[in-house]
């Protein structure tokens, strides 16, 4: 339970940037090198890789050495656990939501009685 937790907390963590972000998104296009992620954004160098660092570390981008290239790849394993445990979040508030609105309608109900009684 502890890596799951830890996981989803690396995945939120690395998602809060728009940098990295807009990363995944090219990623999600194919394999491209450092250089091509850092293309769009008026950065450093270094700071790309920073970024890339803190993907790497929530598991959501590999990399390998080709030739002269460091490529980056997607890994969607991490983004797939994150979504569900927004699935799950997202039903729990439902379930309740659910059942507020049918208190509240009771609640009207009774309302609606007890204008009548008068």
């Amino acid at each position: 339970m502890v890596k799951y937790e830890n996981q989803l907390d690396a995945v939120f963590t690395a998602l809060a940037h728009p940098a990295r972000r807009a990363m995944l998104a090219r990623l999600c296009r194919g394999t491209a090198s450092v250089g091509e992620l850092a293309e769009p954004f008026d950065m450093s160098l270094p700071a790309v890789t920073k970024h890339l660092k803190v993907l790497e570390r929530a598991e959501l981008i590999s990399r390998s050495k080709s030739a002269q290239w460091r490529l980056c790849r997607l890994e969607p394993a991490p983004l797939n656990t994150a979504s569900g445990w927004i699935d799950e979040q997202r039903k729990v508030w439902v379930a309740r939501l659910d059942r507020l609105e049918d208190y509240l309608h009771v609640l009207q109900q009774q309302k609606g009685r007890d204008d009548g009684d008068k």
